[in-house]
């Protein structure tokens, strides 16, 4: 999806909306409780020119008040509306005549309400925007804050957001009370450069925000409290900004259900939900995802202060058994590796930590270091030197007074030696001592769990390997007659669901290896089949009625002799003809039975907003149960379908396991590039399709079962 419904509004075609010089309020009040008050006295701190717009008042305080937009005695920058919504459209529209630079529109009762008179409202809204060229953020937002001029444009009592130090946040959120919440994180210490709410962004949304934050020297970092878009390829269009600007982007998308995926009928394609969806997009985007909203903006602030991992391994230290465990187990989790110490750096913890600590990685320095502060910091020290380690994690176990005179020694150390010190808070007292000295450090990230600081770790391992590897494309895999072949095999096929059959042949001219089969149309014709293909062998019927096969029970396996060949195709025809109603029947397929192996499935989907994507997992019959699956867009080259199998759970079953021989993994990630070809080439044909099983047994890789969905039954 490489064309925008419309095109990014980058820095400087936003900067007088986000950046003013000057700020109209339009709806300006003196009445306490008013929206149009609560903004002027929000905007006490700005640095540039108010204009109170409102006829019924000459002067709001010392300020001069103007009638209408148009009176104004200079072009104005931003309008704020802080007006009821009947009143907007026609303010809007001055504003356009005015040359006023943006408008930010509070009022609700838009689109959000459902009703078509409402949404219709939205949409005028967006066309006098889209015509006229004036920025226009809302309608039902609270608003923004431009911490750089001090534009806190917003009718919310907000907590202060002062100055920002260098390498600060900026802050991009769909809903306004949680942006807002997240930027009270200033209370600890946390820079914020800017906060931007879009609301309903009927002009103006994320993607925009993004792609100006991208632009802006004073933001370091850009996080994203998200929920979705109609036109996600506007986000990931502003990402790429992000990513050739090294901004990291962090992101916590809300609304994670798996609502794209309720119609699907392959098991790929129930399988490869919306939020699935979003998570592959983003991935290939090098985008940050958190799992949850209180480690957005902790794992934003270790990425504005964090430099780039000199080395992937962590050093733990910490001054409790207990906290280093934790840490050990998280890291694991999160596949940090915890390198030992080399031997220098060993021999300067085993001269300062007592006998019943641990000279090792994690570190344990016990409360020992209560009596002797400087073992810790020369343990710490040392750690930080070591060329193994890229970062240190010290968990701040127990918050005292005491410990805050060495956090400024900490972070000196941190400094020197270009890296960072991740401390996880494992007091009660949330804000007890320390907390916000650390936080306020220049080289030391606070996190709330230990979880958060490891994944946090793990993401920035991630983005520098992301970041070091050259982008390249996909090889063209299939011959250059596949895509047409298979077009008209889908197009001929006589149901909307292809049959096994068909689909294993629109499939082959990929290069995707299926079973050896033959068609029978009678009990005689498949022991005939049978014994042409040699014992054991495998019976199924052949209709475009039954999706799955093992769930209807017309499928039988491991079939030794004629006899059992003959009642097993007897078994099948009774289980067809006892469904009401009768599933059409074409025959009964005859495969050689393959030897037992590890069952995968490939497939892909088209989604909605994200186009082909494809699928692998764990496959059989439990697929769905186990949900153990990853996707990507598609189509995909070796690495990203290495990539895909190594984020299984079941990725150590590829490796060989009870008496199974290793999964020949090049083959396999040759299939699965094959089947991202194959979805991207027929996205216009095909819904979904999927391989599953493909039996995976050694060298040999053979799938066993196809099924193709075209796009006209969706």
């Amino acid at each position: 999806m490489n064309t925008l419904s419309r095109p990014l509004r980058r820095h400087q075609a936003l900067q007088r909306l986000l950046h003013p010089a000057n700020i109209a309020v339009i709806g300006a009040s003196p009445r306490p409780g008013a929206f149009g008050a609560a903004v002027l006295r929000n905007l006490g701190g700005y640095d540039g020119r108010v204009y109170p717009v409102n006829a019924r008042y000459q002067e709001i305080g010392e300020l001069v008040c103007y009638p209408t937009i148009g009176a104004v005695p200079e072009r104005v920058d931003c309008a704020l509306i802080a007006t009821a919504r009947d009143a907007v459209e026609p303010i809007v529209r001055e504003c356009v005549a005015a040359g006023v630079g943006g408008a930010i529109v509070f009022a609700s009762g838009y689109a959000e309400t459902g009703r078509a008179e409402r949404t219709a409202e939205q949409s005028r809204l967006a066309d006098i925007a889209h015509e006229s060229g004036m920025a226009l953020l809302g309608p039902n937002t609270v608003g923004i804050v431009n911490a750089l001029c001090g534009a806190a444009i917003t009718f919310m009592d907000i907590t202060p957001v002062p100055r920002p130090a260098a390498r600060a946040i900026g802050l991009v959120s769909q809903s306004g009370a949680l942006g807002m919440a997240l930027a009270q994180a200033v209370t600890r210490g946390v820079s914020f450069s800017h906060v931007l709410t879009s609301g309903n962004s009927c002009d103006i949304d994320m993607a925009d925000c993004v792609a100006y934050l991208a632009d802006d020297p004073a933001c370091a970092v850009i996080a994203c409290l998200f929920e979705g878009m109609s036109a996600p390829e506007r986000l990931l269009a502003a990402t790429e900004l992000a990513w050739q600007a090294d901004k990291p982007l962090v992101v916590f998308k809300m609304a994670t259900g798996k609502e794209g995926a309720t119609a699907a009928l392959s098991h790929t394609g129930s399988l490869a939900g919306s939020y699935a969806a979003y998570r592959a997009a983003f991935r290939r985007a090098g985008v940050v995802l958190v799992e949850d909203y209180e480690s957005l903006i902790p794992t934003a602030s270790f990425f504005a202060k964090a430099p780039k991992p000199t080395a992937p391994g962590v050093a733990v230290v910490a001054a409790s058994g207990g906290s280093a465990i934790m840490a050990a187990d998280r890291a694991e989790q999160h596949g940090v590796p915890l390198p030992q110490p080399n031997r220098e750096v060993r021999a300067i913890l085993e001269a300062r930590i007592p006998e019943f600590g641990a000279a090792r990685n994690p570190c344990d320095v016990t409360a020992q270091v209560i009596n002797d502060p400087n073992s810790l910091i020369e343990c710490v020290e040392a750690l930080l030197g070591a060329p193994e380690y890229g970062a240190l994690a010290m968990p701040a176990v127990y918050s005292s007074e005491a410990s805050i005179r060495f956090i400024p020694v900490y972070d000196e150390l941190a400094g020197r030696y270009g890296k960072i010190i991740c401390s996880p808070w494992q007091s009660e007292w949330r804000d007890g001592p320390g907390a916000k000295a650390r936080e306020q450090a220049r080289n030391i990230a606070l996190f709330p769990t230990v979880n958060s600081c490891f994944a946090a770790l793990a993401a920035a391992n991630w983005r520098a390997a992301h970041r070091a590897k050259p982008r390249q494309g996909p090889r063209v895999l299939a011959p250059p007659t596949a895509k047409d072949i298979a077009a008209r095999l889908i197009a001929a096929a006589a149901a909307p669901v292809l049959t096994e059959r068909e689909a294993k042949a629109a499939l082959a001219r990929y290069g995707i290896s299926c079973v050896e089969e033959r068609l029978a149309t009678d009990r005689d014709g498949a022991i005939a089949a049978a014994r042409a293909l040699g014992f054991p062998v495998v019976l199924k019927a052949l209709s475009p009625d039954l999706l799955h096969k093992t769930e209807a029970g017309v499928i039988h396996l491991n079939l030794k002799n004629a006899a059992e060949v003959g009642t097993a195709h007897d078994a099948i025809l009774g289980r067809v003809a006892a469904q009401s109603p009768a599933p059409r029947l074409d025959g009964v397929l005859v495969q050689k039975m393959v030897p037992h192996g590890v069952e995968v499935i490939v497939g892909g989907r088209v989604d909605p907003l994200f186009g082909p994507l494809v699928v692998v997992g764990l496959g059989g019959v439990l697929v769905e149960v186990l949900q153990d699956t990853a996707l990507a867009p598609a189509p995909i080259g070796p690495d990203e379908a290495k990539a895909l199998l190594h984020e299984l759970r079941a990725f150590r079953l590829l490796q060989g396991y009870r008496g199974l021989p290793a999964v020949d993994l090049p083959a396999l990630c040759d299939i699965v590039c094959r089947a991202s070809e194959f979805i991207a080439d027929q996205c216009d044909l095909i819904s979904e399709f999927d391989l599953n099983p493909l039996i995976c047994t050694g060298s040999a890789i053979t799938a066993v079962d196809a099924l193709i969905v075209r796009a006209e039954l969706v």
